[in-house]
This record gives C-alpha cells, structure tokens and sequence, in this order.
C-alpha cells in the first residue's frame, strides 16, 4: 500500500511557494552583481576612490596627497572605467594595470571636500582589503543582503495588506537602470533601497503595535539614514517620503503627534545631511553643464541660446526622456549600455498598466499625495536644470529621481482599508511575462557590454570572452540562472497575490450568503 506523498511528509502540506522568493530574488540580485566588472558604475573611479579613503587609519588602501583635495590610491581604483564611454571596448582593458595595490596614483577624483555624505563610503571601506577584486564583490553583495533583507522584513512585518504595494512598487520601477544600481557599488544603490524602504517602513509604524511596531520604526529610521547618508538629494527625497506618510496618517489626535515624533526627529536627520552636504548647492545653483554633453539633449543639439522662460519651458516639456531612462531609454552604466526599444516599451508598459490599477482605488489622500508627487517628479528636476542653464539630456541622470520613480510607483499601489486592487489572471500572466522577458534581455545586453563589447554579436555570451571575473560559473551561466531565478520570483509573487485574492473573493461570497 502506498502512502500518499503529504501524509509520509505532513510539513510539504504546509511549505508555501512564496517561501522561496527570497531565494529566487537572491540569485536574480547575484546574477546583476557578476554582470558588470570593476567600475561600471557611473562615476566609479569617483565613488570607489571615496571608499578606498573614508578610513584613515587604512593607510595601505589610501595616502594623503599633495593637498588636501588629492588623495593616492591604487591606479586600478582611478582607472577601472578604462571602457567608460566606449561601449565597443571590453573591460578587458583593465588587465593592463591589474588590480594589485601598486601601483599608485593622485587623484582629485573623490569625496575629499564633503561633497558627498559620509556615511555610505565609510561602511563601505570596512570591506576594503588587499584583494580589490574580492572587497568589490563584497560590497555589491553586502548591498544586495541589505536590499533583501529590509523587504523581507517589511514583508513579514507589514499589515498583509501592505504586501502587494511593496512588492509592486519594486517590480514595477527597477528593471532595468534600479536593479543595476542596487547591485553595484555606487551610493545611488542606498538611495534607492533607502527611500523605497523607510516610507512604507513609517506606514508600518502608524498602523502596527507592539514588538512589530518597534521593529517597523527601526527599519525605517536605518532606511533614512542609509539613504540621506549616501546622497544629498536622497535625504531630500527621504524626507518628501516621510511627508508624504504623514498626510496620509494625518489626525487632529494625540496619539498620532505622539507617534509622530520618531517620523519628525528623522526629518530633522535627513535635512542636516543635506544641508551639509555639497549637493545641496546644486538644488539651487544647477550643476552648470556637468555630465552629459548638449549635443546628447533631446531632439539633438539644443539651443545654447535658450534663457528665460524658454529654458523653462523647454525642459519641462521634456522632462519625461529623464522619466524614460530609468525603464531603459538612457544607457546603463555610464550611459553606454544602451537597451534595445523591447526593454522601454515593457517595462514602461508594465509600470502604466499596473499604475493605472492602482489608480482604480483612490482616496482623497492618496490622490493628494500621488498628484503632489508626481508634480515633484515633473518640477524638481526641470528647475534643477534652469538653475544650471542646462536643458534635458545634461546633468541630471535618472538615476537621480529614480528613488521618486519608486516611491511613485509603491503610493500608486497603496490601498486603503480591506480595499484590493484586483488584476486577472491574464493580467498578471501578461505582466509577469513582459518583466521576465525585459530582464532577459537587459541582463543579456549588459553582460554583453562588458564581456565583449558591443561589437560581439552572437547571443552566446561564452562565445569569444574577453573579460570575465575568476569564477567556475560562465557568462552564459550566470545569463541563464539569472534570468530563470527573477521569472521565478514573479511567478511565486503574482501567485501568491492570485491565490490572496480568490481567498479573499470566497471568503466573502460566504460570508455574503450566510
């Protein structure tokens, strides 16, 4: 006689597919992080210089310099983006100056005047070591534990209602310019795991009690501090994040001023890291032509000639190319990984799709918060840019609204009450399929950036390798279980969200009936 399978093992019975996304989501993660080599981040040689040097007392990583803006540091950290802007080029180019501790050079590339806040590139440096290659990995992994670690927290800790908002607001926005920064080591990571994260984390905290709520508050206060501590306009981001929580939990009671104070008292951290920091001038001073070239604006050369109220309304009729380059439309990287039009058409089509479902179910509130956001999103950058002279296509990146982007995208799906935002189920098969298949192919053009170059045309990325990191698993390999391990992830999560919702639907018939 044969015992059936869940009798002989009862706790099968009882495991749950969405138990394994944290895993799937790890491999996925793991997967971006081997994609690029040493320095792929924009700015690199600027971030990884400031990393290498925030601790002092490390003198074999970093020595002062002829003065005080001058650091010395091993040349492979200055010259890692030796492919940067030649997308043609692998990063084999970097075996020409190897990746040992000498030799040296001086360099005013860095966060040696405060430009930055400290706070990242000094947790950072606790994994500089002599093995540069290996301390890089470190770091892109650390980021990617913490990133995995805060939303399974928030997931286990959440009201379960608050689940899909902070599942949707991460799928929709990071494929591909977030996942990228996520897994890199660029501070930008911090801001946007830092500003995703602590506004749902203060949500928690308004609607939870207990050892829950407590945890909730602790998870957002380190959330604004990872963010405001990596990037200045990240901390403004945080706090425009904080504001946003606040109007919507807003009563005349005493209970919510009393919890208010932790919301309040990071407010106050967040805006003495901005304000001590550089790139708080830019807010109001422009960055005066830095980063991308003019003849790289939109519709080609813009005039140099625009002043006035003809910059101003040049850029913000464009403001949303910028919107356009966290789906895919700008290159990754620095700007030279260029995405083909598949991966923009679906992601943006997955984020206005599920966006619009969200707007099914709006309170006064919400459609306060989410019109003010979005205007912020549409405003800020434009006068970042008229301060600077600059029109669209120079100086502002979007990588720097991308930790608006996600809030946006958390608040469209942001429900109230026992409120559900409903798809189908061929909603969500068409949804799951389309982020799947953008992945696929983002992780693939980015592994072949760097593997090859741009000039390798064959879809076997093992196929005529120039650079690759020291690992048993190939480019191929690391393509495939990537790829395989994100369609999982959405699987098991809009699964899960499926199965919710027809409970919930029976449950209610019964309870309709009785």
């Amino acid at each position: 006689m044969t015992i059936p399978l869940l009798k002989r093992y009862p706790q099968l019975a009882r495991f749950r597919l969405i138990w394994l996304a944290p895993v799937f989501a790890l491999v996925a993660l793991l997967a971006w992080a081997l994609a690029s080599p040493m320095g792929a981040g924009p700015d690199d040689d600027y971030h990884l210089a400031s990393t290498w040097c925030a601790n002092p007392a490390n003198t074999s990583a970093c020595l002062p310099g002829s003065d005080s803006t001058e650091r010395i540091v091993p040349e492979i950290i200055n010259e890692a983006p030796c492919y940067a802007g030649k997308p043609e080029t692998s990063a084999d180019c970097q075996d020409e100056y190897g990746f040992d501790s000498t030799p040296t050079l001086e360099t005013d590339r860095g966060n040696f005047i405060g430009e930055y806040p400290p706070v990242f590139y000094a947790f950072m440096s606790l994994f500089v070591g002599p093995d540069i290659l290996a301390a890089i990995m470190a770091m892109r992994i650390v980021n990617v534990l913490l990133f995995l670690g805060i939303t399974v927290t928030l997931y286990a800790l959440l009201p379960i209602e608050r689940r899909p908002t902070l599942v949707w607001g991460w799928l929709i926005t990071t494929i591909p310019l977030g996942i990228f920064l996520i897994t890199s080591n660029n501070p930008s990571s911090w801001a946007v795991i830092g500003v995703g994260s602590a506004w749902l984390a203060l949500l928690g905290w308004f609607e939870t009690r207990g050892k829950r709520r407590i945890t909730l508050g602790a998870l957002f206060a380190v959330s604004v501090l990872m963010a405001a501590g990596a990037r200045g306009d990240a901390a403004l981001y945080s706090i425009i994040g904080i504001g946003a929580v606040l109007l919507l939990r807003l009563s005349w009671t005493k209970r919510f001023w009393l919890d208010a104070i932790l919301p309040i008292a990071m407010t106050i951290v967040a805006a003495v890291f901005f304000l001590t920091s550089r790139q708080s001038s830019s807010g109001t001073q422009g960055f005066g032509g830095a980063g991308i070239t003019p003849t790289d604006a939109v519709g080609g050369s813009a005039s140099d000639s625009l002043e006035g109220f003809g910059l101003l309304a040049y850029n913000l009729l464009n403001i949303p190319k910028i919107w356009a380059g966290v789906f895919g439309d700008w290159g990754l990287g620095w700007l030279d990984t260029s995405m083909p039009a598949v991966v923009l058409f679906g992601s943006v089509a997955v984020f206005v799709a599920i966006g619009f479902g969200g707007l099914s179910r709006l309170s006064p509130r919400k459609t306060l918060v989410v019109l003010l956001l979005a205007l912020t999103v549409w405003v800020l950058p434009a006068f970042v840019l008229y301060q600077g002279g600059d029109v669209v296509g120079e100086s502002v990146q979007p990588r720097y609204i991308l930790p608006l982007i996600v809030l946006l995208g958390g608040l469209l799906m942001l429900t109230r009450g026992a409120q559900r935002i409903e798809f189908t189920r061929a909603q969500l098969v068409l949804v799951g399929t389309t982020l799947a298949v953008v992945q696929f192919v983002a992780l693939h053009m980015n592994l072949r950036r760097y593997v090859t170059g741009t000039d390798g045309a064959s879809a076997n990325l093992d196929a005529g390798i120039e650079w690759w990191w020291d690992i048993p698993i190939s480019p191929n390999g690391v393509w495939i279980l990537g790829s395989l391990a994100y369609a999982a992830l959405v699987f098991v999560l809009l699964r899960e969200f499926s199965r919710r919702s027809a409970l919930e639907r029976e449950l209610a018939t019964r309870s309709s009936l009785a």
